[in-house]
């Protein structure tokens, strides 16, 4: 429910409003803008709550969101969100690339690639220094001495940086080093995460489960806001179904639907969709004709060297490549780059 303050409403006007949605149960979070007040009120909605708040003189209207996620909907916030991470801007005019290998795999090699990507038109930095695979036996990341690596290559190259957390534990020590922390497709309904994640000062990069429904998306997007943080990025990153020759299929779809349904930014992770480095590019391409706000990309300098998603990831020249053609289609759809 969304309560929207009259024009010039006093700072008591606002509190009598907020106490009163207290004593409903009501968990209530301030918005403030330029010519009014919009305090959006938490909760499963009570019967006629709707009508005792229209009757308080400094209200304007009392509106009633019919999707079941509240603060991730258009609804609640019309307009679409931005916010800054170290000078880049996400969800704004002009498409972001976040860039790098999948894992940090040793210091040379990955402050070899984040310059590589700072040179060839990346804004932000990513790699993995948790890394949950499927096979117990495979490389599963320099954990903190790998976050130490990332914050050494931002000190070199000022891109900020993204990764993966898994548990409270990781999340702890990531967040003393990240700007952004990301959540992986296995972890998208892992709700103890998502809530200690809304106790966070980071933006969060929310993947979606490779079976989940974009429904499902958005609720876990809403248990992050629900805790307090409203940075959170939607990524779309493929969907299993039956096709086999694809690493996970690209549900392009859910590019256009989640913007019209959300006011959060929508990035794609195409490189987890295809599988193969040969299919990134027009991946990306398709993503910001759809409306993606970003892309999520992974390049290492020695792709058949990589310890970790070597053959879907792009060299520097092939990343440089793409984002001379992403130029292109950002301008063809009124986007900046």
């Amino acid at each position: 429910m969304i309560v929207v303050m009259n024009p010039g409403a006093a700072e008591e006007e606002i509190q009598e409003v907020e106490q009163r949605l207290q004593n409903l149960g009501f968990g209530i979070h301030r918005s403030t803008g330029e010519n009014r007040t919009i305090i959006g009120a938490i909760g499963a909605p009570k019967e006629d709550a709707k009508e005792a708040l229209e009757v308080m003189p400094c209200v304007e209207k009392v509106v009633i969101i019919s999707q079941p996620f509240k603060m991730v909907s258009r609804e609640y916030k019309p307009e679409r969100t931005a916010f800054d991470v170290r000078g880049v801007t996400i969800g704004g005019e002009k498409i972001v690339v976040m860039a790098g290998p999948c894992a940090v795999e040793g210091a040379e090699a990955y402050i070899l690639a984040a310059e590589e990507v700072k040179k060839r038109g990346g804004e932000i930095l990513r790699g993995g220094a948790y890394k949950p695979r499927t096979s117990p036996y495979s490389f599963q990341g320099l954990e903190e001495e790998g976050l130490k690596i990332m914050a050494e290559a931002r000190e070199k190259t000022g891109l900020p940086i993204v990764t993966e957390v898994l548990d409270h534990y990781s999340v702890e020590i990531a967040a003393r080093y990240a700007d952004i922390l990301q959540v992986g497709t296995r972890n998208m309904q892992n709700f103890r995460l998502l809530r200690e994640l809304g106790h966070t000062d980071k933006p969060v990069l929310l993947k979606r489960g490779m079976s989940a429904t974009i429904e499902e998306w958005l609720m876990a997007a809403e248990y992050i806001m629900s805790g307090g943080n409203h940075r959170v990025i939607l990524c779309e990153r493929g969907i299993r179904t039956f096709e086999t020759l694809t690493r996970n299929t690209l549900d392009l779809s859910a590019v256009p639907i989640a913007r019209e349904l959300s006011h959060l930014p929508v990035f794609v992770d195409p490189s987890h969709a295809a599988g193969n480095w040969k299919w990134v590019t027009p991946l990306s391409l398709a993503a910001v004709a759809a409306g993606a706000d970003g892309l999520l990309v992974e390049v290492h300098p020695r792709p058949q060297e990589a310890l970790s998603d070597g053959p879907q990831s792009l060299t520097p020249d092939k990343f440089s490549q793409m984002i001379e053609l992403l130029k292109r289609v950002a301008e063809g759809v009124g986007r900046k780059f």
